[in-house]
C-alpha cells in the first residue's frame, strides 16, 4: 500500500494546482493518474484565461459577468473568490514561465471573450491549455512530488456509516495499468478528485476519450450529491466530423457566424442585437441549431464560421493552431475559406458538491475542477472561466487538504444543506439494479484507515477477477447506446418525451452492464477492461444529467425545457441536488447563494 498526506487522483490542470499548493503547505503530496500528466485534456484547451488585470477592470466586473452569465444560479461565495483570487493565479502562472502572448509594450494580451464587459482573456496563441499544462507540470517536477502514472482510480475508499456525513475517505484504490494489479493508495489528509470532464456520456463531444466522469461517479457513489448535473454546455464551434473544439478566440478576434445563405445570423435573426457572435455559448449554440432546424443550415448540419477578413498575419500570430486543426480534420484552409461549426458538448457546469475551499460532505473528499460544482458556473459557464477555476479551486483544495489556515466556508454541503425534497417521475426507474449495491467499505467497523483501503481493494480485486474471467456482454455496444440517446434526447433543445426516453435507455444499459464481461483476458495494458470499468461511470452520470433535466421545469441558461419558455425564479432559482442513497437516488434542491460582498439580484439576461 502506498501512503501519502494528500492524494490528488487525475493530473490536468486542477490536479497539477491541487498538488502544488499541497506541497507548498508542506503535505507529503502524490498525484495518481490514468494519463501521464501532460496528456491530460486540460491541454487541449485553446481561448484563454479570464483574470481583471487592466487598471480600468475589476474582480466586481468580472463577478458580474460571471453571475449573469450563470443566469443567477452561481453562488455569490464561490464567484467572488473567483474573481478576486484569479489575478493573483495568472500571475503566479507568468512567474512560472508560461508564454502569454504579448502586445508590443510587452503587457500580457488580454482578448474580448463571450458574456465579458470588458476584454480579460489572457491567452498564449490558441493553445493556452497546452502551456498551461507544461508550466504547471515544470513545477510538479521541480518540487518532486511523486506521480503514479498509468493507474487508473477504480473507487474510493470510504467508511460506511449510515449517515454520509458521518463518512470519511481514507483512499483511493487503482488499477496498475501496466502490471495489471490492484493498488492501494491510503491518504492521510484527504483525498482530491481532479479527474476532468464527462464528455464521453455524448458521442459528440470536444472532450478526450479518457474523459468519462471517473469522479463524478465515485464521489456519487460514495454518497457526495451530485449538483446541478442538468446544466451541460455545448460549445457552438465544434468541427462537424470530429468533435474538435475551435476556440472562441477565433470570435473573440472578430471571427463571424453565416448561415446557408450568408447571413449574418447573430444580427439577421436578432439572437443577440448587442454582442453578436460573443453572446454567451448557450445563446450562440441554440441560434446555430435553430437556424439548421429551420433549413437555413449548411448541408442541413452546420454553419459557417469566418476569419479570412482578419488577415493572414493576424492569424498566424494568434490563431494558428486553429488552420491545423481546420486542415487536418476537415479540409479546409481558415485563410482561403470558412470553417464548417455546430454545437458540441463541451463541459459540465454541473458536478459534485462542494464548499469553495472544495471540500465535500465526507471527511477528507475533496474535487476541484470541472469535476466539481462549488457553484461558479450555474447554468452556463462563460468561455475563459474554466482555466481560472482550475487555478483557483485546485490551489484552494490544496492548501485546506494539506491542513492549511483558510476562511471558513459559506457554502453549505451535504443532505443536511437540503430546503426542500423532489420529485422523481414515476414514468421513470433508476439507481442501481442490485439494491444492496454500495461503493464504501463494507465493514461498518471497519474505521481503522488502513483496514478501509485494504477491504476497498479486495473488492476491487474480486471485480476486475470477474470481468476477466466471465463471459458476457460486451461493454461497448452498452456505451454506444448511451452516447446515443443522450446526444438524440438530453441534448441543446429538451423535451420531456426525450428525457423520458432517454432514461429508459439509460436503465436497459444498466441492466445489460450487469452481465458485462471484457473480451481480452489479458492483465497489462488491457484497454478492453479499462473502458469496461469506465463504462459504468458513463451510465451513473448520464442518469444524473438526464434525471435532473427532467425535474427541472424550467428554461435557464443551458438547459432549454420545450414545454416551459421562461426561466421562473419563484419556483426554480434552486440548485438540483441527487445523491446515489446507497443505489435508491434521492432528488432534492438547496437554496442559491445570491448575497457575499456584493448582492446580486436575478435580472433579464441579454446580450
Amino acid at each position: 500500500m502506498h501512503e501519502h498526506d494528500v492524494l490528488v487522483v487525475g493530473a490536468g490542470g486542477a490536479g497539477l494546482r491541487a498538488a502544488i499548493a499541497a506541497h507548498e503547505e508542506g503535505a507529503d503530496v502524490a498525484m495518481v493518474t490514468k494519463l501521464h500528466p501532460v496528456r491530460s485534456h486540460t491541454g487541449a484547451a485553446e481561448g484563454g484565461i479570464n483574470a481583471a488585470l487592466h487598471p480600468e477592470d475589476s474582480w466586481e466586473l468580472h463577478a458580474y459577468d460571471t453571475m449573469k452569465g450563470s443566469d443567477y444560479l452561481g453562488d455569490a461565495p464561490a464567484v467572488e473568490t473567483f474573481a478576486q483570487d484569479a489575478p493573483d493565479e495568472v500571475i503566479q502562472l507568468e512567474h512560472w514561465g508560461m508564454p502569454f502572448s504579448r502586445e508590443e509594450d510587452g503587457t500580457v494580451s488580454q482578448r474580448p471573450f463571450g458574456g465579458l464587459s470588458h476584454p480579460r482573456t489572457t491567452y498564449a496563441g490558441a493553445e493556452t491549455g497546452h502551456h498551461l499544462l507544461h508550466t504547471m507540470y515544470e513545477q510538479v517536477v521541480k518540487r518532486g512530488i511523486t506521480v503514479y502514472e498509468e493507474q487508473q482510480v477504480l473507487d474510493l475508499a470510504v467508511t460506511d456509516h449510515d449517515d454520509v456525513e458521518d463518512r470519511e475517505c481514507h483512499g483511493v484504490v487503482a488499477y496498475d495499468i501496466a502490471s495489471g494489479e490492484i493498488q492501494g493508495y491510503r491518504a492521510t489528509n484527504g483525498v482530491i478528485l481532479a479527474t476532468g470532464g464527462p464528455g464521453q456520456v455524448f458521442d459528440h463531444t470536444t472532450n478526450a476519450v479518457a474523459n468519462t466522469g471517473d469522479g463524478y461517479a465515485m464521489a456519487y457513489r460514495a454518497g457526495v450529491p451530485l449538483e446541478d448535473m442538468e446544466f451541460v454546455q455545448f460549445h457552438p464551434t465544434t468541427l462537424p466530423s470530429t468533435g474538435v473544439l475551435i476556440s472562441e478566440g477565433v470570435r473573440g478576434e472578430g471571427g463571424i457566424l453565416y448561415n446557408d445563405e450568408e447571413e449574418r445570423l447573430m444580427f439577421e435573426y436578432g439572437y443577440a442585437n448587442n454582442d453578436g457572435e460573443l453572446a454567451s455559448r448557450d445563446v450562440v449554440s441554440r441560434a446555430e441549431l435553430t437556424e439548421v432546424n429551420e433549413g437555413r443550415g449548411i448541408e442541413d448540419e452546420y454553419v459557417h464560421l469566418d476569419m479570412r477578413h482578419l488577415g493572414e498575419e493576424r492569424i498566424l500570430d494568434r490563431l494558428e493552431n486553429i488552420l491545423h486543426l481546420a486542415e487536418d480534420f476537415e479540409g479546409v484552409d481558415g485563410l482561403d475559406e470558412p470553417m464548417p461549426v455546430k454545437p458540441g458538448q463541451h463541459y459540465q457546469m454541473g458536478g459534485v458538491e462542494c464548499d469553495e475551499n472544495g471540500h465535500t460532505c465526507i471527511d477528507g473528499l475533496y474535487a476541484a475542477g470541472e469535476t466539481a460544482c462549488v457553484s461558479l458556473h450555474g447554468a452556463n459557464r462563460l468561455g475563459g472561466n474554466a482555466l481560472p477555476e482550475l487555478l483557483v479551486f485546485g490551489a484552494r483544495a490544496g492548501k485546506h487538504a494539506a491542513g492549511g489556515d483558510m476562511k471558513e466556508a459559506e457554502i453549505s454541503t451535504g443532505p443536511s444543506a437540503k430546503s426542500e425534497a423532489g420529485d422523481l417521475s414515476e414514468e421513470v426507474e433508476i439507481g442501481a439494479v442490485d439494491a444492496g449495491n454500495r461503493s464504501v467499505a463494507a465493514d461498518g467497523a471497519a474505521i481503522d484507515a488502513g483496514t478501509v483501503v485494504d477491504a476497498e481493494v479486495q473488492r476491487q480485486e474480486e471485480r476486475v477477477d470477474r470481468l476477466l474471467e466471465d463471459e458476457g456482454v460486451n461493454h461497448a455496444q452498452v456505451r454506444e447506446d448511451i452516447q446515443q440517446t443522450m446526444t438524440a434526447n438530453v441534448n441543446v433543445f429538451r423535451r420531456e418525451d426525450n428525457l423520458v426516453e432517454a432514461l429508459d435507455d439509460i436503465r436497459e444499459a444498466r441492466e445489460r452492464y450487469q452481465h458485462v464481461a471484457a473480451s481480452d483476458p489479458s492483465r497489462t495494458y488491457n484497454t478492453d477492461l479499462m473502458h469496461t470499468m469506465e463504462t459504468r461511470n458513463i451510465i451513473d452520470i448520464a442518469e444524473a444529467i438526464a434525471v435532473g433535466a427532467l425535474a427541472r421545469e424550467e428554461f435557464r441558461g443551458a438547459h432549454w425545457r420545450e414545454q416551459y419558455q421562461e426561466r421562473r425564479d419563484e419556483e426554480w432559482l434552486k440548485h438540483t441536488m441527487l445523491a446515489w442513497n446507497d443505489g435508491n437516488p434521492e432528488l432534492y434542491y438547496k437554496p442559491v447563494l445570491l448575497e457575499a460582498e456584493k448582492e446580486y439580484e436575478p435580472k433579464e439576461r441579454s446580450y
